[in-house]
């Protein structure tokens, strides 16, 4: 069988936009007053967040100087938003940086960002990534990884350079510009100035991503330490590269999550990997298989239908949230449960196919609105993470055959090599990003040379195999959730939200308030009068 492949999370879009030669500078930013309107077309809300959307000329590459009228650019769409009114220049900025999708999407799924910022008085920023990514079907050994920031990420959402997504994403040298190097650039240039042009200069500005974005978050806090004053890194595997962690880490935490639920329901994943490719090389059997799974078209080789399981699988490992939501998919609470429960209940003499069915319909289907099911839908658009995978988000990962629940695999560098040499026409730099950003002995550089980060991570999470796990220094610190799955502290407050998750997220913003107030100090007057604001109202 064919090692499965996974639909990357982490969630990365990109839409067309105007032709490079009709972009022009854009006037300094103009925020209405807290009972203002927005102007017609400017303001727009997602997920109950009111903001305003915006467009900044960036480069297309900061890193070298080409000649007078060679210089290229693109337009960057970031959010902003006043979630209870800014206390104006020299007040909060709190910045989250963009993933691998559309910026409206990971805003209106980091609630914790928006609902915290009147506590602080804080102007809100959502900045869209310069990413190519798509969450399509993956070898085993490419991340799922997703981020968040409200400045879109460059090659996602509607930050495309060269015009569209389709000449973005051309060929190699239109993806040339895709790095994580190039967005993390893109949000200090973007900082800059647009705090001089809100003549914020001396505004403190915290950093805030999840998945991708809290990678994003923690590199920008020890590449760019004059611009922000500390970060909150959620969920972020930076370990997840060369040998730094065991590379069957991934699969063996998606397993285990299924494995507390049910050893049946985790058994029956196991064997249906046999059965499906049994069935897919019999006579008719992929029509069989299509039927079976209600998809809209006819499969041509039963290993488009194991990606779709497989992705699957870790998404639901990754949102196994106790609460409902619609991050990846509209899921009931609990959803690892809901499927075990609908795997585990059939009739007997049900087949060991049907049965998966039952189950991964609840991640597909919840709502019960899909007639049929298309293998190649991409509803969140990440799919630039293919090629930076390709790149330099190289993270190896493997499956065990004593632990998981997935066939096993070994990583072969050398076929993975070939893959994207056949598929963008370049050669991976595996151990660039620990060059580039750190990995290897992590606990004394960051105590050294770190400071002010927050790396949250949750346990039933798979991405926290690669996540920073214990305190590094009295200011790198490690807060972890047992019951916590990807993120979960950004997401927005919820009545169903346990008590431990209100209480981990206010230990983060009381971290949050000591950084602010050490920037302040003893003439701290504008974070003072914010915090004594709240608390009256509150």
């Amino acid at each position: 069988m064919h090692p499965p492949r996974r639909r990357l999370l982490l969630l990365l879009l990109s839409l067309g936009l105007l032709p490079a030669v009709t972009w022009a500078l854009l006037a300094p930013p103009r925020f209405p007053g807290p009972d203002a309107r927005p102007r017609a077309g400017a303001g727009n809300a997602v997920g109950g967040y009111e903001f305003e959307t915006r467009y900044f000329r960036q480069r297309l590459d900061h890193f070298s100087f080409p000649g007078v009228g060679d210089e290229e650019f693109f337009q960057q769409r970031y959010l902003v938003g006043r979630a209870g009114g800014w206390a104006g220049p020299g007040g909060p900025i709190f910045f989250y940086c963009g993933n691998e999708g559309d910026i409206a999407w990971f805003a209106a799924n980091s609630g914790l960002v928006w609902e915290a910022a009147p506590r602080f008085a804080a102007l809100v920023v959502f900045a869209e990534a310069n990413h190519l990514t798509n969450l399509h079907h993956l070898p085993l050994s490419l991340p799922l990884t997703h981020c968040c920031s409200a400045l879109q990420h460059r090659y996602y959402g509607e930050s495309m350079p060269f015009g569209s997504k389709d000449e973005a994403y051309n060929n190699s040298r239109s993806l040339a510009h895709l790095t994580a190097e190039q967005a993390l650039a893109d949000y200090a240039v973007l900082l800059t100035d647009l705090k001089r042009n809100l003549s914020a200069e001396a505004s403190p500005v915290v950093l805030f991503g999840g998945s991708y974005g809290g990678m994003l978050a923690a590199w920008m806090r020890l590449k760019y330490p004059h611009i922000s004053v500390g970060a909150l890194a959620s969920s972020a595997p930076i370990l997840q590269f060369e040998d730094i962690v065991p590379r069957a880490i991934f699969y063996d935490l998606v397993s285990n999550d299924f494995k507390r639920e049910s050893l049946g329901c985790f058994q029956t994943i196991k064997d249906s990997w046999k059965e499906l490719d049994e069935q897919g090389n019999a006579q008719d059997g992929l029509l069989k298989l299509s039927k079976t799974f209600h998809l809209c078209q006819t499969l041509k080789s039963s290993e488009a239908l194991s990606d779709w399981l497989s992705s699957a699988y870790s998404y639901l490992a990754m949102v196994d949230y106790p609460m409902s939501s619609d991050f990846l998919m509209p899921l009931p609470a609990n959803p690892i449960k809901e499927v075990c429960r609908n795997i585990d209940k059939q009739p007997e003499g049900t087949s060991t196919l049907e049965r998966i069915y039952a189950g991964v319909n609840v991640y597909y289907n919840y709502t019960g609105t899909v007639d049929c099911f298309d293998l190649d839908d991409d509803p969140h658009g990440m799919g630039g993470w293919d090629w930076q995978a390709c790149t330099e988000m190289v993270m190896p990962m493997t499956s065990s055959e004593d632990l998981s629940m997935f066939p096993r695999y070994e990583f072969d560098y050398g076929l993975y090599a070939d893959n994207c040499v056949k598929s963008f026409g370049v050669r991976p730099r595996p151990r660039w990003i620990t060059t580039e950003f750190g990995g290897h002995n992590i606990s004394s550089v960051l105590e050294k040379f770190g400071s002010n980060i927050i790396f949250f991570n949750g346990l039933l999470d798979p991405w926290s195999g690669g996540g920073v796990l214990k305190n590094i220094s009295s200011s790198v610190v490690a807060i972890v959730a047992p019951l916590g799955a990807h993120h979960i502290d950004l997401r927005p407050a919820t009545k169903e939200d346990p008590d431990w998750l209100v209480s981990l997220r206010e230990s983060e913003l009381e971290i949050i308030s000591v950084w602010l107030s050490d920037h302040y100090g003893a003439g701290g007057v504008l974070f003072q009068n914010a915090a004594t604001n709240d608390q009256a109202a509150s």
